[in-house]
């Protein structure tokens, strides 16, 4: 599939410039000032450059993101109680809840390694999604201004959407979900040397896992050799694409439809038609952080871990 992508790769983006040549219709529409942008981009625009670095919305509010989590386990930890109460208690519970849930899945060394890491990613995606359905992430910024007698047109500064924010979710932009995923597949090769060593990994994802006769013996090996170049894709490609598509597409998509929602007309029906999704969207806020974490504790425990099979090798 990934062979049969590539070859396409090219010929569909010859069409795609030979359509767009072959259209001038749709670009002399464009060129007219039809407006086709995006209510919510796919990418981060940029907002200034310090030196050569451009700092994107998405940049700053990842900052707010990791500095609001720093002021909330600071505020947790600064009186610590035998018995804890109030945000102590809160976190408490959730580190607690994800070290049993981490020594359930893993090795008890192994949990070691990858609880810290699962738990940050946990914790960063928490806030990120929750701050990001603050009112005015995503809405307050530049764009054009707001037509005449439409609902609050009279304010100063008053715009029909915003088309560059000031603020968007970091985990709204694939950059930070990219990254996270590649983080994710750095650490689980650090993590699988570590508890396999190089030959044990390789026996791991390319061994015969099954008791076999000599004669059958040659077969079963071509057939787990296919198996772990699969693995080795999965390991290597998918894995990191689940990790970034699905934290990434589920945030960019609730901000979407937000936004389409809030821009109804009249403002009294996007805001009533808006509100049970936005409490839908908080719910899908905590269980797109819950799942990055537990998946990056499941797809390492596939790596770090020894079959009844391979103990009687």
């Amino acid at each position: 599939m990934l062979t049969l992508a590539l070859l396409l790769a090219g010929p569909a983006a010859g069409l795609r410039a030979e359509s767009t040549a072959a259209a001038p219709a749709a670009e002399a529409a464009k060129a007219a000032g039809e407006n086709a942008a995006p209510l919510v981009t796919e990418y981060a625009p940029t907002m200034f450059h310090i030196g050569p670095l451009p700092v994107t919305n998405s940049m700053i509010f990842g900052w707010i993101a990791v500095i609001t989590l720093c002021v909330f386990v600071r505020l947790a930890t600064r009186k610590m109680n035998e018995v804890p109460s109030g945000l102590q208690n809160l976190l408490e519970a959730m580190i607690e809840g994800w070290d049993n849930l981490s020594s359930v899945i893993l090795e008890p060394k192994v949990s070691r390694w990858v609880f810290p890491v699962a738990v940050t990613f946990f914790f960063f995606a928490l806030t990120s999604n929750l701050l990001g359905l603050l009112p005015g992430v995503g809405s307050i910024g530049f764009g054009p201004a707001a037509e005449k007698g439409t609902a609050f047109s009279s304010m100063p500064f008053a715009i029909e959407h915003a088309e560059r924010p000031l603020l968007r979710p970091a985990t709204a932009d694939a950059n930070m979900t990219v990254v996270m995923a590649a983080i994710f597949l750095v650490m689980s090769f650090v993590w699988a040397l570590r508890y396999n060593g190089p030959l044990g990994l390789i026996k791991h994802v390319f061994g015969v896992k099954v008791e076999a006769n000599k004669w059958v013996y040659p077969l079963l090996f071509l057939m787990f050799l296919f198996v772990g170049l699969m693995e080795t894709l999965s390991i290597v490609f998918v894995r990191p694409l689940a990790l970034a598509v699905r934290l990434y597409g589920n945030i960019f998509a609730g901000e979407s439809l937000l936004a389409m929602m809030m821009t109804t007309k009249p403002f009294i029906v996007g805001l009533a038609i808006s509100l049970p999704f936005y409490f839908f969207e908080l719910f899908v806020a905590v269980v797109q952080a819950f799942v990055f974490a537990m998946l990056t504790l499941a797809f390492v425990g596939t790596l770090c871990s020894h079959s009844d099979e391979e103990h009687s090798h």
